[in-house]
């Protein structure tokens, strides 16, 4: 059993940074990826990033390139996603998820979720 927690939610101006963080315990994670995703009030939810416990690059969706930063500190078993450049789109809960890569919605382990919102 896995159990995540995010945090570093909260509201922002348009142009501002936030860094949310996702904190694991449980189990131990080798092999497992953590993805983070969002959810707007009315749509789906979707892929924001990933990155593998055990290293390699992270994964990104084309909207967030170049603005988010996905990282993990593998002693304190927590991921970040640093999002700078934040758009009033970015608005939504964002959750992180563990499995077994790739991460998609179809995950088994989810965070409780933390709100993002972005002002113009």
């Amino acid at each position: 059993q896995v159990q995540l927690i995010e945090s570093g939610g909260g509201s922002v101006q348009a142009g501002g940074s936030l860094r949310l963080s996702c904190a694991a315990s449980g189990r131990t994670f080798s092999g497992y990826a953590v993805g983070w995703f969002r959810q707007a009030p009315g749509k789906e939810r979707e892929f924001v990033g990933s990155i593998r416990w055990s290293g390699g690059s992270a994964y990104y969706t084309d909207s967030v390139k170049g603005r988010f930063t996905i990282s993990r500190d593998n002693a304190k078993n927590t991921v970040y996603l640093q999002m700078s450049s934040l758009k009033p789109e970015d608005t939504a809960v964002y959750y992180c998820a563990a499995d077994y890569p790739p991460v998609s919605v179809r995950a088994r382990y989810w965070g409780q979720g933390t709100q993002v919102t972005v002002s113009s």
